[in-house]
């Protein structure tokens, strides 16, 4: 498996397969070939049928410029080996070119076909965990006597936590600014940011619960509202899934008092459940549906709870496989290809779902009968399943049905 920092990366929303993926795609077709005259870019599966709303034709532009672009976006061709399939072709002055095909695989990542790519592209060796399941990984730590950050410190070194102190520091910078920033979105859907109104406006006759539903969600819907505006944020494992993890260490920081030196401690075994996802099925929605985002991100954010009150192995184990067994089947359609609609509620719940995931494990491990290596396993194979329509191509579920006004 690979570095957490290929995981939990800064940058600019609105998706990361659909923009921070083929922008790096772009950037490296630059460094490679700088004396090329122009690109031609062809857009195949969920990148052509949601390019435009996620922005990727823009962003694809403006990381080409000065270099010309062309782009295309073909709507039939089916790409066998992953939806989010992009070809780049470089015209040189003499006019022959040279054909890159290239898969946006989620996260932010890229696979160029047919290249290794243990350094040059993903600057991260896919060996720094050297172990790729939760059964192998809890045993190793059982044996060391060591909980899975110790784990994580062992195999990237102290630095790590500098990595992540900056993505926490990040994470708590876009809820700020998430929550202070109204307004409309961009797009087609005119969907007005809700965050500012979720933390303000307390219920009332207010309970201890309501006010964590309240301040849980509104943290959020921040997050989520920055990445579906452009903003900077960190993927969490993606850009349409960034705001569940946050928002549960932000709200257990406040009411808990927890250390920044624990928080980071977190996210080092949440992103280690993120890792196994990663590795061992998709946290693409192209590939595998919104479980795969939504998903992932709550098992992330179920196992940093767990690590937060310092609950056992088969704890944080039961808290990520319950957080993913009740996200099974869920359809990725975002409306108009935009992450707004159901994206930005949809991190809501999910972070609320983290934290009754927490609960159940706190009190019912014991009875559990389902793995998170099989909950895994599960996921990946329900994704293939699903219909294409229901894999971020907005031409199924909400994004057939919900009627826009030309």
């Amino acid at each position: 498996m690979q570095s957490l920092r290929e995981l939990y990366k800064i940058g600019r929303g609105p998706s990361s397969s659909h923009t921070m993926g083929p922008e790096r795609a772009i950037r490296i077709m630059r460094d490679r070939y700088p004396e090329a005259m122009a690109l031609r870019v062809t857009l195949y599966g969920s990148l052509a049928l949601t390019g435009e709303g996620h922005g990727t034709d823009r962003v694809i532009r403006e990381t080409a410029a000065p270099v010309p672009c062309e782009i295309f976006f073909d709507h039939t061709t089916h790409c066998e080996v992953h939806p989010n399939t992009m070809d780049v072709e470089v015209i040189h002055s003499s006019g022959s070119s040279v054909m890159h095909r290239i898969y946006s695989v989620g996260g932010g990542s890229i696979v160029i076909e047919g290249e290794d790519l243990s350094d040059r592209i993903t600057d991260a060796r896919d060996d720094i965990y050297e172990l790729n399941t939760y059964a192998e990984i809890a045993e190793y730590c059982h044996k060391e006597n060591i909980r899975i950050w110790q784990y994580v410190e062992r195999r990237e070194g102290r630095e790590i936590f500098d990595y992540l102190g900056r993505a926490w520091e990040q994470m708590k910078r876009t809820i700020h600014e998430g929550l202070t920033t109204t307004g409309t979105l961009p797009g087609i859907l005119g969907t007005q940011r809700r965050a500012q109104i979720l933390y303000n406006q307390k219920h009332i006759d207010e309970s201890a619960q309501t006010r964590e539903n309240r301040l849980v969600c509104s943290y959020a819907f921040a997050t989520s509202e920055q990445n579906a505006g452009g903003g900077c944020i960190v993927i969490a494992p993606t850009c349409g899934a960034c705001g569940v993890v946050p928002s549960v260490l932000k709200y257990m920081q406040e009411s808990r008092g927890f250390s920044d030196e624990q928080i980071v401690r977190a996210l080092a075994t949440g992103g280690i459940i993120g890792n196994i996802i990663k590795t061992n099925a998709s946290i693409s929605g192209a590939e595998c549906g919104c479980q795969a985002e939504i998903g992932s991100a709550c098992c992330m954010a179920a196992a940093a709870l767990a690590e937060l009150f310092e609950m056992g192995l088969d704890q944080i184990e039961y808290a990520a496989e319950v957080a993913m067994e009740h996200h099974l089947g869920l359809t990725c359609d975002p409306i108009a290809g935009l992450v707004q609609i159901p994206c930005i509620e949809r991190n809501a719940v999910a972070a609320m779902r983290a934290i009754n995931a927490l609960s159940l494990a706190n009190f019912l491990t014991s009875s559990r009968k389902i793995s998170f290596d099989l909950i895994v396993k599960t996921m990946y194979n329900t994704g293939k399943d699903l219909l294409c329509g229901y894999r971020e191509t907005s031409s199924g579920g909400l994004a057939k049905y919900y009627p826009i006004e030309s």
